[in-house]
């Protein structure tokens, strides 16, 4: 027997429940197909729970500095066991509040693996049980992405781990080799190296950060590399040699290769699209580099096919996925006024510490676009409310169009801006120029005040500095 439905969702992360929700929403019935966990990727073993070991790490750092705010503590411990606890638990509760959100808009939830069958049919099978068949018009692949691996590198859990094991340590390495310095190599390298872990970054490019903007991406070494993090850029990890309990690289850097060990190695090098067993082979749908192949509304080579998230490829963020979520349904059902994404709006942020977020183009490629461009720059050490702190390590920097206003790009590093860069995020949105960012007036004392004393340092007119 088959179900028929008007939509088919295969992945429940980011952007599968979320699309789920939005076709509720305008009153289609929908059957969402998961095979793990409800939430995905991001909120079972990604950006969730790495937020709450971050956090742990946070309050580690504020013990060391406590006599800086006028607290004496001689002596703390933590408990490694309840802080992975802890990260476990956030991700449970979201992981049954995603359930909820799926029973609250009607959306029916069969646990299981998906596979395309052709004319619009999809084959779910769970266990060994006799296999449901679903039938859509509509059908879009969540189906996410695992970590990337390179020969010689392969993870095996124990020594070598991928973000997964990684979240869940039963005991703390005495030393630790993070193979790349994204977002997940970072974030990584922050927590262990507060919880007394010698942390050591290897970065196969000439810098860490390589997406960010090259001011920030320097700002930011420094910064790591007064927290004792050590890094090694252009450096290439050619092998890694399991002994019982630790693990031996050979890097190379400037053509000369050398031998460490590690007790522990993390594999952060990326990440690569779960394309395969979903049955595309049928299908017109074409892949590059292990994604699948979208147009701007998400809709792939085989008519009622689409795809969202970190299966279409970078950026491999999760507001990146709802976002398209909402725009391929949409785009599906006909509603009026859809916008394709601008992946130039899109914010990335690194929540290592100091943090780090960036929406827009970096100033090395508004120059290469031919464009002329003022850059204003603040740092926090100027900020009020960053010295009340104790965070005056940061710096914002923007980015303007010289003859149009056209905020180009925001970069910062330093405490919250992961929870500021929105400010110019909205900003780019409705295509705000310099002379409405000179206008707002923005509360006193904020960090976000670095924002307009940057602004304004773009245009000769800084207050502060």
């Amino acid at each position: 027997m088959s179900q028929s439905t008007d939509l088919i969702v295969i992945g429940g992360g980011p952007g599968g429940y979320v699309a789920a929700i939005r076709a509720a929403q305008l009153g289609k019935k929908v059957i969402l197909v998961e095979r793990e966990n409800m939430g995905g990727i991001c909120l079972n073993w990604g950006c969730i729970p790495t937020k709450a070991l971050l956090r742990s790490a946070e309050i580690a750092t504020l013990l060391k500095h406590s006599s800086d705010f006028g607290f004496i503590i001689k002596d703390y411990k933590f408990d490694l066991n309840k802080i992975v606890e802890r990260s476990r638990k956030v991700a449970g509760q979201l992981s049954a509040g995603v359930k909820h959100l799926m029973k609250k808009n009607k959306v029916d939830v069969l646990e299981g693996t998906a596979k395309l069958q052709g004319g619009g049919k999809v084959e779910v099978r769970k266990n060994g049980n006799k296999p449901i068949e679903l039938v859509s018009e509509h059908i879009i692949l969540a189906t996410g992405a695992r970590p990337r691996v390179l020969p010689g590198l392969e993870p095996d859990g124990k020594l070598i781990w991928t973000y997964k094991e990684a979240m869940v340590p039963t005991s703390l390495p005495k030393s630790l080799l993070i193979i790349g310095s994204g977002a997940i190599g970072i974030e990584f390298a922050s927590f262990y190296r507060a919880l007394g872990v010698e942390v050591t970054v290897a970065e196969v490019l000439e810098r860490i950060l390589p997406v960010e903007d090259e001011e920030i991406s320097a700002f930011a070494r420094k910064a790591f590399e007064k927290q004792g993090i050590k890094i090694l850029t252009s450096a290439t990890v050619k092998k890694l040699e399991k002994k019982s309990d630790n693990v031996t690289a050979m890097i190379e850097q400037g053509g000369v290769a050398s031998l460490t060990t590690f007790d522990r190695v993390i594999l952060a090098i990326g990440i690569t699209g779960n394309t395969e067993n979903i049955g595309l082979e049928g299908t017109k749908v074409k892949v590059e580099k292990n994604h699948i192949v979208i147009n701007q509304w998400c809709e792939t080579d085989e008519p009622g096919i689409y795809a969202i998230g970190d299966v279409v490829g970078p950026p491999w963020l999760a507001h990146k996925a709802s976002h398209e979520g909402v725009v391929c349904v949409e785009h599906m059902l006909g509603i009026k006024g859809v916008h394709p994404l601008k992946t130039d709006n899109i914010p990335g942020c690194t929540y290592c510490s100091p943090q780090i977020a960036s929406v827009g183009i970096t100033e090395a490629k508004a120059k290469a676009s031919g464009r002329e461009v003022r850059v204003g720059r603040f740092p926090f050490i100027g900020n009020g409310k960053a010295i009340a702190m104790g965070e005056a390590e940061g710096m914002t920097k923007v980015i303007f169009d010289a003859k149009t206003g056209e905020l180009l790009g925001a970069h910062m590093i330093g405490a919250e801006v992961t929870e500021m860069i929105q400010g110019y995020v909205i900003a780019r949105t409705l295509e705000t120029t310099e002379q409405e960012l000179i206008e707002a007036i923005f509360p006193h004392p904020t960090i976000s005040e670095t924002m307009h004393e940057a602004v304004l340092d773009a245009y000769g007119r800084v207050v502060h500095m």
